[in-house]
């Protein structure tokens, strides 16, 4: 992994704005309606050529393939491995529960994405290897002649496929993590042997908190939390930290969060995964004052640190001044080459949804790319 030696790196969670051709292929995919796959394969390589080129132009140095070819972070693993049917009930976060006019305004304006939450009914095992070799060809072509430093690739961790898809069929949660940590290392594995830097989604760790255990006391979360990052750490066993980079949130989505675990509760769980980087929400108005943490926090020497210095849920391009003043924050706490500037999530969790117009996403990044700059000349002089 690359990190900011002469300059502070850029980066982002990893979704980017699809095009409504990339949005109707993987939708008619996931309603199982007849394709051309030829040409719905086209367009997805093509898509990946463009996101690539565009997070060069706007000065991204760490780029992804903008999750093209997914439908959403999570839910997309059940083509890849078996075990998953149907479609289970929403359990919407506690915050919104308790704001049940705002809840259904969201719903009603489709602030609520719409795919489906298949349940784990049977053995889980690998089914398909083709889409991930499909996405790291597709990325690796786009990557060759770019003007970019790196290319990371995204992968859902066991935790949050467990958060997203619930089990009906192990007899308990610690046999189902272990399943899906068995499961998805060939595609954990398969990035890393690319030459690719394998991005750990982990929104369990924080987002979990006011869904999947909204009805534990904290001792019993911090428990059950502490058990998706032995899976994690359990399925990446051979890939050496350094090739990898967790992503932890509460959430994309706009709303209260008024239920989100603090950060001084989640970052000693995170801090006990193996990915070298950590990737988390510095920015929106319910986190951007837990820098704290990181400040009083023992950070393990090996660790790099990529806070969110824009926010993923809001139109307003930072400026930045405010980008620069973020990053010299965490490099004043852990020096400067052991920081790297990202975003607080991605800008299209779900193919078709995102609350950032494309183009202002690009003006966002590029924004970071200035700030980042400016902070550099301040850092190295």
């Amino acid at each position: 992994m690359k990190t900011s030696e002469n300059r502070i790196l850029t980066t982002h969670v990893g979704s980017l704005p699809r095009s409504k051709a990339v949005t109707d292929v993987v939708f008619a995919r996931e309603h199982g309606e007849s394709l051309d796959e030829d040409a719905a394969r086209g367009i997805v390589r093509e898509a990946v050529q463009d996101v690539v080129r565009r997070q060069a132009e706007a000065g991204v140095d760490l780029v992804s393939d903008g999750e093209m070819s997914k439908i959403s972070y999570a839910t997309y693993i059940k083509d890849r491995i078996t075990g998953f049917e149907g479609d289970s009930p929403r359990q919407p976060p506690q915050d919104l529960e308790e704001f049940p006019g705002f809840l259904q305004r969201q719903a009603s304006s489709g602030g609520t994405p719409s795919y489906s939450r298949p349940c784990c009914v049977g053995e889980i095992h690998v089914k398909d290897m083709g889409p991930v070799e499909e996405d790291i060809g597709n990325f690796r072509d786009a990557l060759n002649g770019a003007d970019v430093v790196e290319g990371f690739m995204n992968a859902a961790s066991p935790g949050v496929i467990a958060l997203f898809q619930p089990n009906q069929h192990y007899p308990d949660h610690e046999a189902y993590l272990e399943a899906l940590a068995e499961a998805m290392r060939p595609e954990y594995e398969a990035i890393t042997n690319a030459g690719l830097v394998l991005q750990l989604d982990s929104p369990d760790l924080g987002l979990g908190r006011h869904m999947m255990f909204k009805d534990k006391p904290d001792a019993e979360y911090q428990r059950l939390a502490d058990l998706h990052v032995e899976a994690l750490n359990h399925a990446t066993r051979n890939i050496d930290p350094s090739m990898m980079r967790l992503h932890v949130c509460w959430g994309n989505y706009e709303g209260p969060h008024h239920c989100d675990a603090p950060m001084s509760m989640v970052l000693p769980i995170a801090l006990r995964a193996r990915p070298q980087a950590l990737l988390f929400e510095s920015s929106n108005p319910r986190h951007a004052h837990e820098w704290t943490v990181f400040r009083d926090a023992e950070i393990p020497e090996d660790k790099i640190l990529v806070p969110g210095v824009l926010d993923s849920t809001t139109n307003f391009v930072e400026h930045p001044e405010l980008v620069a003043e973020r990053i010299c924050r965490f490099a004043d706490i852990v020096g400067r080459e052991r920081v790297i500037a990202g975003t607080d999530c991605g800008f299209s969790t779900f193919a078709g949804f995102g609350a950032v117009d494309a183009d202002i996403v690009y003006a966002k990044l590029a924004s970071m790319a200035e700030g980042a700059r400016l902070a550099s000349r301040r850092l190295w002089g």
